[in-house]
């Protein structure tokens, strides 16, 4: 349980504020290379009021999906709601986080309706005008099944190199290992159907900010961002909204 409860002060960090308040940066991979332009075309920075503050991945021209806790907070009663869309962009086609690429608004957000205690952290965005693909714009498929244990998986985001650290202007990835649900709760004490564990070496991994952010495997999208243990680049894994257990909640509120 006590492991359960530095989880949630980490994932809260910055996010528990006033509803006026904005989004804080959430960071970026640690121990993670520079990724060559084109590398990662599906991967997007989603901006709150022009500042970048998660990752998101193209799965359709008029589509992206992040973390429902990089598009929400709470309120003074615990209630969490949605920010306005139009407090939000994305960045595509580009490595830089600041500039480069196209920037386009976004016009709806619709949250997993089962959100909630760290599972189903997801949110699709609905763009104001259709991405135009191209090498280093595409969207990348959905995985419809499970990553194998020991799989590895790759990673990307922008964001700083450690819990405290800066945040880069160049994208970064990293590969970590996808564990099974008994390796996962034995770890971290969580474990469910609908969460993807990643596992990896000290110094390495997700941080603040990467949230929202992609985990591929073998070309297809398997996670998406949603939390840390113990800080960022501990040896704990890190987790991740499941893909492949929300596939049909996709399908059914975008254009797949």
């Amino acid at each position: 349980m006590s492991k359960v409860i530095s989880l949630t002060l980490l994932v809260c960090l910055g996010l528990m504020s006033s509803v006026s308040a904005m989004p804080q940066n959430q960071g970026r991979i640690v121990g993670g290379e520079n990724a060559v332009e084109g590398a990662f075309p599906y991967q997007v920075s989603l901006r709150f009021s022009g500042s970048h503050i998660c990752g998101a991945s193209i799965i359709s021209r008029q589509y992206v999906i992040s973390a429902a806790h990089c598009v929400g907070d709470e309120d003074d009663d615990g209630n969490y709601f949605v920010y306005a869309a139009s407090y939000f962009s994305i960045r595509a086609g580009t490595t830089q986080r600041l500039m480069g690429g196209v920037v386009v608004q976004v016009t709806n957000i619709v949250v997993n309706e089962n959100y909630g205690n760290f599972l189903h952290d997801l949110a699709l965005l609905r763009l104001e005008t259709p991405l135009i693909y191209s090498n280093n714009i595409k969207a990348i498929p959905l995985a419809t099944t499970e990553v194998p244990t020991g799989g590895s998986v790759i990673i990307s985001g922008w964001g700083a190199l450690s819990t405290t650290g800066s945040s880069p202007t160049k994208l970064q990835w990293n590969t970590a290992r996808a564990l099974s649900r008994l390796q996962c709760l034995s770890s971290i004490g969580v474990a469910s159907n609908a969460l993807l564990c990643l596992g990896h070496e000290a110094n390495n991994g997700a941080c603040f900010g990467d949230s929202g952010g992609p985990a591929a495997y073998n070309g297809e999208l398997v996670g998406v961002a949603s939390f840390v243990v113990s800080g960022c680049g501990s040896t704990n894994p890190d987790g991740y909204a499941k893909i492949s257990a929300h596939v049909d909640w996709i399908q059914e509120n975008s254009d797949l």
